[in-house]
């Protein structure tokens, strides 16, 4: 099996403070994809440990410093890394890093099409304001991008923290939220797209069923996290032929509130390689 993981980390300095290595340990994941690093490349390679290839985009544009960074950390060989998802103005963001994996290092089987990998952090965005637009546009931006990847017959996985509950299955509160960034017809209508006319996979509501959830995000105030008034804005995002090797996923959700190390949950699936 290839374990994927994807977690927004909201910052790697504080998860691994909380508790991120013990998790690391024991759920080894091959692939890890990581958002809202807020961490140098040093920083980053340092709390991780070795024998892992990285890609990793860090924020240079004012004002994404320190509440950005993506990234791709793979015990498999990462071939190449590109960190541009196609706009111009999302350039120097950290929002979006591409790493072509070698799935099949160290092993005899004759290679298949190959895997690129994406770690991505849509904007949080905040109805009807500039924010909003520029969440949009980077949906559109990112969107264009999926498609030329998967153009040349590859396998695409594009993991992260879209900030989009698609459904009513994807949040408790859905009926409380629906002039609310993260669940506007919209936006949601990005992704019916997405899963829909263009042939994306959600691979973990694929295998989950119809919910509700499993959601992996849940606010750090109040009783949320007790209550499950959570989120599910994590996705794994397969093209369709790498979708039919998922066989099994699940959201690693803390046994309590204190034992959180980030306000998101990691999102892992199995895939037979």
């Amino acid at each position: 099996m290839l374990t994927i993981a994807s977690v927004n980390v909201n910052g790697i300095r504080a998860a691994h403070r909380r508790g991120m290595p013990a998790w690391l340990a024991e759920r080894r994941p091959d692939i890890v994809c990581l958002q809202e690093v807020r961490a140098t490349d040093a920083v980053l390679c340092e709390i991780l440990g070795d024998g892992w290839a990285l890609a990793h985009s860090e924020p240079t544009i004012d004002g994404h410093a320190g509440r950005a960074g993506v990234a791709v950390a793979s015990r498999l060989p990462i071939t190449a890394v590109r960190d541009d998802v196609g706009a111009p103005r999302f350039a120097g963001a950290g929002r979006w890093v591409e790493a072509d994996v070698d799935t099949h290092a160290g092993r005899d089987s004759s290679p298949s099409a190959p895997l690129t990998v994406v770690s991505v952090y849509v904007h949080t965005g905040e109805a009807e304001t500039p924010r909003q637009e520029e969440k949009y546009a980077f949906l559109a931006a990112m969107q264009a991008r999926m498609e030329q990847l998967r153009s040349d017959g590859r396998h695409v996985l594009v993991c992260g923290d879209v900030n989009v509950a698609h459904r009513e299955a994807d949040l408790r509160n859905w009926k409380g939220n629906l002039k609310k960034s993260g669940f506007l017809p919209g936006e949601r209508a990005v992704l019916d797209r997405w899963f829909g006319e263009l042939g994306w996979v959600d691979v973990v509501r694929s295998l989950a069923g119809e919910g509700p959830g499993p959601y992996s995000w849940w606010s750090w105030r109040g009783r949320a996290f007790d209550n499950d008034t959570g989120w599910r804005i994590d996705y794994q995002i397969a093209s369709l032929g790498f979708a039919e090797r998922a066989v099994k996923a699940a959201v690693d959700r803390a046994p309590s509130y204190a034992e959180r190390w980030s306000d998101h949950a990691p999102v892992v699936v199995d895939y037979d390689r």
